[in-house]
């Protein structure tokens, strides 16, 4: 088949030429647009990423397209309706950093709990002493696990592996992975009010927005600390400042930013179309930087070796199920 690929690194048009040995392929680190549709309007497949605005026009230029393959979660920068019509199959990649994510939450956590960014922050500047790095432990204590998706459930198994109390809030409740994984399903405010920390895994939405505010901050512990590596937007900014300002909650570790609306997949972040300098200057200017129990980390909680590799393994996976007419198991319906 002729398969396309648009947007994309050197190290994955390597490996892609490695593994679809056969076929008829184009590789560009350019979108695909009304320029570039002129080169593959014969091909069979196409693969972008969401800077290709896969549009009714440009659909309407392919004269042989069986499918879209984009490497991604999201898929708003298609056409869906278009692409139905035309009988144009979109897959996409539904998952790729579960336990990459959930790694990182855990290295919030422990940084918060045993003062990590404190200590090193002192011993690059020769200073050995231990005065007001005393952490604690995480065994016994309590952690709130907000949004028990794919995520949540990884960061429920590795608290289980410190011995940590687990309380999580799903508006849906999967008993079975509850008795497997030996953790209490609660209604928010009761898991807000019994968390030592508490980590936020949901989605952003119009029931999501702010979930963390003025008011549930208030049913928190005044020592409890807050971790979210989910979505900016699901956490107020300004409630979290006054609270940590009034010492009315003991820290907080953040990997996303309120102000991030501007990305919509994680991915984004790596790519040569990314505005790095929107997000320095965000971040440089942010308020919560001024307080010593905050840790931010560049929305990087995604951001591993083999997450990426993931994107790239399950696209494979989507070709060889559209070239060897298998089901196709990450069929966008």
């Amino acid at each position: 088949m002729k398969i396309a690929f648009f947007e994309l690194e050197k190290w994955e048009e390597l490996s892609l030429k490695e593994n679809l040995k056969g076929h008829d392929l184009f590789f560009s680190n350019d979108e695909l647009n009304e320029k570039t549709i002129e080169i593959v309007k014969d091909f069979d497949i196409v693969s972008v990423f969401i800077y290709s605005k896969v549009n009714r026009n440009i659909l309407s230029k392919f004269n042989n397209l069986k499918a879209i393959v984009t490497r991604s979660t999201g898929f708003d920068h298609i056409d869906m309706k278009e692409a139905l019509k035309k009988e144009i199959n979109v897959l996409n990649v539904p998952s790729y950093g579960e336990n990459t994510v959930a790694e990182h939450t855990f290295a919030l956590i422990l940084a918060l709990s045993r003062k990590i960014h404190k200590s090193y922050e002192r011993t690059i500047r020769g200073d050995f002493s231990i005065d007001g790095l005393r952490g604690f432990d995480l065994k016994g204590k309590t952690l709130g696990i907000i949004g028990m998706g794919n995520i949540g459930r990884h960061v429920a198994r590795m608290a289980k592996g410190f011995e940590m109390n687990v309380l999580a809030y799903d508006i849906k409740k999967d008993e079975k992975l509850e008795k497997k994984l030996n953790f209490k399903y609660v209604e928010l405010k009761d898991l807000l009010k019994n968390s030592d920390i508490v980590t936020l895994h949901c989605p952003y939405n119009k029931h999501t927005h702010h979930l963390i505010n003025k008011k549930t901050i208030r049913l928190m512990k005044k020592e409890a600390y807050i971790i979210n590596t989910a979505r900016g937007g699901n956490l107020d900014t300004e409630a979290l400042v006054q609270a940590l300002a009034k010492k009315n909650l003991g820290g907080a570790a953040l990997d996303v930013l309120e102000e991030e609306s501007l990305i919509k997949e994680e991915i984004q972040l790596l790519s040569k179309n990314f505005s790095k300098g929107n997000l320095k200057n965000l971040v440089e200017n942010h308020l919560l930087l001024t307080f010593n129990n905050v840790i931010i980390t560049p929305h990087n909680a995604f951001n591993s070796q083999e997450a990426l590799q993931r994107i790239l393994d399950t696209t494979l996976e989507n070709i060889y199920d559209i070239t060897k007419k298998n089901k196709l198991r990450n069929l966008v319906k």
